[in-house]
């Protein structure tokens, strides 16, 4: 719970509020970009923005992470509303945020901390890449196809309609104009950039550029919050009678759920206070989540960049990401048409510099050095999240994960001891699985058949029912030509 503002330090007061500010201006040109994004009305972005200071905010979890609308969930939301419509949007999200309670009440938050890291990072790798081959599109004024590999077919037409002029010109210079002074605005305001945040600054000056050149560049459409704001009615919750509805829901839920708790475990290294609980904090992403479902409004995840930005600059009790919300409400009930004159392309260079800040280009080198199968396992997710969807790219990811344990762990060793005694000795130590069969086989298969052998499997750790009849049947062939029943040592402690 927040303090009451009498028991807090006039320091401490300060700090946050100031806080609240950055991350504010922060959180508008993200909120509105994931909105337009994901193809649903900008305001919808400010509301699960102001959900998320106003009602993850007061509750426990975290005490300095913000939440909000995240980059990650662009594309499966997108894939959500172009399928099933846009009245699924609502009953999803609600859905997957009493999923996720649910899963609290549990006690399962601590369990999305045994999720492989580098399928996470292959997730987020893949969402980097589809939002940079989609808004490239959008940077001119253009129309994304709907496949990753036809997003990325589509270049050169998309390349030849730049080259040519036009419209498609003008708004790809506005949007590369803004990932420029995104990349570069810490380095040419040095400290200033802390007060003024470089998504808010490039949208701004992309904004200005256009009002003062008069470019013929689309801008974003508003609606009007109320208007904006669609509540499912009680007839869309039977489309949960569809399969692939509820694989959303549960896509919704496990990937904000493992996003918010790996932002958490980040965060935490940021500052000295008090540390998350996970269970906590899922609950609360899940009663927010709900509510955004109830508004018919973006899903929710705590957002890595504006908790960054809200521990850099300063921020000392949850009262920050509060206010934050806060900002936004009074922005939105206030100032909403201030939205209808900014650019769509320069929201598109914010989220194709974001896509880009979520693809691990410093880490995949010494990975791959030092773990190549799990460099692998990123590289096949990211590529399976752009050709298919993330679902089934993070389901192909894991299951890689999944075999590449499997494999490492049913190391298994084979040691021939023919010396000077009649009787050939085999050993077997490690564990004994149906991966391994080869390497447990060729040796058994290559002795001779005119020796007596003993067998012994006591080093076992593990022998599984495959590797067990297999060498049942092995040895069955063997005193069929054998001078002398092969001997056996099972060990009783070897799981089958």
């Amino acid at each position: 719970m927040i303090p009451p503002l009498s028991l807090l330090p006039s320091g401490t007061l300060h700090r946050d509020v100031m806080a609240s500010i950055v991350v504010f201006l922060v959180a508008v040109p993200l909120c509105v970009g994931i909105a337009v994004a994901s193809d649903v009305p900008a305001e919808l972005g400010l509301v699960t923005g102001i959900v998320g200071g106003l009602v993850v905010g007061v509750l426990p979890g975290s005490s300095l992470q913000v939440s909000g609308p995240a980059a990650g969930l662009t594309v499966l939301v997108y894939e959500a509303v172009h399928t099933h419509g846009p009245a699924v949007l609502g009953v999803v999200v609600l859905s997957a945020g009493i999923l996720q309670v649910a899963l609290s009440a549990m006690r399962c938050g601590r369990w999305f901390r045994a999720i492989s890291v580098t399928v996470v990072q292959g997730m987020l790798a893949g969402i980097g890449l589809v939002l940079i081959f989609g808004q490239a599109y959008t940077l001119a004024d253009s129309a994304a196809p709907s496949g990753g590999l036809e997003k990325i077919g589509g270049l050169p037409r998309l390349v030849a309609d730049i080259v040519s002029g036009g419209a498609a010109r003008s708004a790809f210079a506005v949007g590369t104009g803004t990932v420029l002074v995104l990349v570069l605005w810490k380095r040419m305001t040095g400290r200033f950039s802390r007060m003024l945040p470089a998504p808010l600054a490039a949208v701004a000056l992309a904004t200005a550029a256009v009002a003062v050149s008069g470019l013929p560049v689309a801008t974003v459409e508003v609606r009007g919050v109320i208007e904006s704001v669609q509540p499912p009615g009680l007839g869309d919750f039977f489309l949960l009678g569809e399969v692939a509805v509820l694989g959303t829901v549960a896509a919704f839920a496990l990937i904000a759920s493992a996003e918010s708790l790996f932002s958490a475990a980040a965060v935490d290294r940021m500052h000295d206070g008090p540390h998350t609980d996970y269970n906590k904090e899922l609950m609360a992403q899940g009663a927010g989540n709900a509510v955004c479902g109830m508004f018919g409004a973006l899903p929710m995840t705590a957002v890595i960049v504006r908790s960054t930005a809200n521990v850099q600059a300063g921020a000392c009790t949850k009262l920050s990401r509060v206010l934050h919300g806060v900002w936004l409400l009074l922005f939105a009930a206030l100032l909403p048409a201030t939205l209808g004159i900014i650019p769509v392309a320069a929201l598109a260079g914010v989220l194709v510099h974001a896509g880009a800040k979520l693809l691990p280009v410093r880490q995949l080198g010494p990975l791959w050095r030092e773990y190549r199968g799990e460099a692998v396992i990123l590289i096949v997710t990211s590529l399976a999240v752009v050709v298919t969807n993330m679902f089934e790219g993070v389901l192909l990811g894991l299951l890689l994960a999944v075999v590449k344990t499997a494999w490492e762990t049913s190391a298994v060793h084979v040691v021939v001891d023919d010396g000077a005694s009649p009787r050939i000795g085999v050993r077997m130590t490690g564990s004994a699985t149906f991966l391994r069969l080869p390497e447990i086989l060729d040796p058994l298969e290559a002795l001779p058949h005119d020796r007596p052998i003993e067998l012994d499997l006591s080093g076992l750790q593990h022998l599984d029912h495959a590797c067990r009849t297999a060498l049942t049947g092995w040895a069955q062939q063997h005193n069929e030509a054998g001078v002398e029943p092969v001997r056996v040592r099972i060990p009783p402690s070897a799981s089958a």
